[in-house]
């Protein structure tokens, strides 16, 4: 009498084990997809609501993170890009598309992100972004882009070609009123008095 080859159907379970195992181990892609700005939308940078600021924003979709980084101006998210302190790779930014149909300085647009790779950018303009700070500000087309800095003002510049010192230096502050010193003397003198003195 034989006895049965049990190697084969062994070796069967045993593959079936492995590809199960491997299965089990695969990473499921992540969805990069951009998402819209809702009422609870804070900035990344600031942490205020982005609907209470004008311009246009960014999303930055990181690895192993659910949900983007939001930001307040397009520029924030450019130097968040270039910044050493990123915590994980990037695999996608979007940006406001300003040429897009609707889009207006106050309400930059619902659904109108495009991929901040293949934008056109016009930096230097008189416009100032969510923020205050100078913004570059983003659309789909060169054309709509370079009509943009004819009446505006800035070059039209894609993201590669947009340098560090565009994006990372400081933002001039205004001086301050005599009205303002003033009134922040006023306070700090206060200060003492309400602090349990």
């Amino acid at each position: 009498m034989m006895k049965p080859d049990l190697t084969k159907p062994m070796k069967f379970m045993l593959l079936a084990l492995l590809l199960t195992l491997g299965a089990c181990t695969k990473e499921a892609a992540q969805d990069t997809a951009p998402q819209e700005i809702t009422a609870e939308t804070l900035g990344y940078y600031c942490q205020m609501n982005l609907l209470e600021h004008p311009g246009p924003k960014a999303q930055v979709h990181l690895k192993g993170m659910p949900a983007p980084l939001f930001f307040s101006q397009v520029r924030d998210a450019i130097a968040y890009m270039r910044a050493p302190e990123q915590v994980a790779p990037i695999l996608a930014i979007y940006v406001n598309d300003m040429g897009g149909d609707g889009a207006t300085w106050e309400k930059p647009g619902d659904g109108n992100w495009i991929d901040a790779k293949t934008a056109f950018f016009v930096v230097g303009s008189g416009r100032e972004g969510g923020m205050g700070a100078p913004e570059a500000v983003p659309f789909a087309s060169q054309a709509a882009a370079e009509a943009f800095a004819r009446t505006e003002g800035g070059q039209v510049l894609e993201l590669s070609a947009i340098s560090d010192d565009m994006v990372l230096s400081p933002v001039d502050q205004a001086p301050a009123t005599e009205m303002q010193d003033d009134d922040l003397q006023n306070r700090l003198r206060a200060l003492p008095n309400s602090v349990g003195g």
